[in-house]
């Protein structure tokens, strides 16, 4: 390697990722390069394609490079490789899938499933490959939001191939059961159900496989946990004390279960007028983030209560479906899925540097 091309590698050495508090050059992102009398082009290749400054970076790294002496044109180009959660477990049950990211809430009520569908939706949106499997065995309630409870999964060479609607692979117990049928399992049942969910389905290849669970502390939760390696849970819960209150039995238990938690979002968190475009706080408001600093844990945004959501859950067209996060309240799904992958990044990546430190 010449020396305009260390020269470049000095340069770009200088721009950390905020997420993992490293340089881009020692983190591996620099792939690519290529100097050819004074033309330098190179790929920066990011931890998720949901990274929330993946465009400063470009900018950046375009600006310091041909600041260098010699350089006289840059060419960057952008991609992800979302990095795999380990685990023998998971190679046996879902081998493709990258990232499993159980959505628990301590009650119901507080806007789980749509949480877990529309974060879904802006994780896909970002470019990544997405699955969203609804494990909520007694409400399953995923078909409805995303408008696809008319459909169904087939079996293909006794795998069970999941419904693809708005570029989600999603499966649901609402398939297999009639509207007004009530689910009465017992622990076993659920077991198996949920083994079969990841096991006998054909994700494919999946950056991240959301996880819609029942509200509390219940069987399928700790099934979920002891059948597979998971990447970490999200927690969804109103702003008001109560709520809080019981949503940190969600996070004892997971971390009971040596699940780590990826953070904390604040449903329902203020209603803006529509005529005043005045800001209530009806529940209250920065609860579930001042629950985060009391507990040490990320605080991944807070979505606001809209009519507008609801009409769209209600009539099976996601707020997210078509629109790129264009309105104020699909923006804030998608900062919360941006944060949501940059804690997965940071989870991957202690991983590794774990494996590393075991292996010398």
């Amino acid at each position: 390697m010449g020396g305009l091309d260390q020269a470049v590698l000095g340069a770009l050495g200088k721009i950390q990722d905020p997420d993992l508090g490293r340089d881009i050059v020692s983190l591996g992102f620099i792939k690519n390069l290529a100097v050819n009398d004074g033309s330098v082009s190179f790929t920066i290749e990011l931890t998720t394609p949901a990274c929330p400054v993946k465009d400063r970076m470009k900018e950046e790294a375009e600006r310091v490079v041909r600041a260098v002496p010699g350089v006289r044109d840059v060419r960057v180009a952008m991609t992800a490789q979302v990095r795999s959660i380990a685990g023998e477990k998971k190679e046996r049950l879902c081998p493709g899938v990258k990232n499993v990211i159980p959505v628990a809430s301590g009650k119901g009520g507080v806007g789980k499933s749509t949480v877990s569908a529309n974060v879904a939706l802006a994780l896909s949106q970002q470019g990544a490959s997405v699955g969203l499997m609804d494990a909520d065995v007694y409400g399953p309630s995923i078909p409805t939001l995303l408008g696809c409870a008319d459909q169904a999964p087939h079996v293909d060479r006794e795998r069970i191939r999941p419904v693809e609607v708005h570029g989600l692979k999603t499966m649901s117990f609402a398939f297999f059961v009639k509207p007004e049928q009530a689910v009465v399992w017992r622990g076993p049942m659920l077991h198996r159900a949920i083994q079969q969910f990841l096991g006998d389905v054909e994700w494919g290849e999946l950056d991240y496989l959301v996880v819609d669970l029942p509200p509390g502390t219940g069987d399928v939760q700790l099934s979920l946990c002891q059948s597979i390696p998971l990447t970490g849970a999200v927690v969804v819960s109103t702003p008001q004390d109560v709520a809080l209150s019981i949503a940190q039995k969600a996070i004892s238990m997971f971390e009971k279960l040596n699940c780590p938690i990826l953070g904390l979002v604040e449903n329902m968190s203020y209603f803006i007028c529509g005529q005043c475009n005045h800001r209530h706080e009806i529940f209250g408001h920065g609860g579930a983030r001042r629950a985060c600093d009391r507990m040490g844990l990320p605080f991944l945004g807070e979505i606001p209560l809209t009519t507008e959501l609801r009409i769209a859950s209600d009539e099976g067209r996601p707020l997210l479906a078509g629109t790129n996060g264009s309105s104020p309240h699909a923006e804030a799904f998608v900062r919360v899925a941006q944060n949501l992958a940059a804690q997965v990044s940071i989870r991957a990546m202690k991983d590794e540097n774990r494996a590393v430190s075991i292996t010398f």
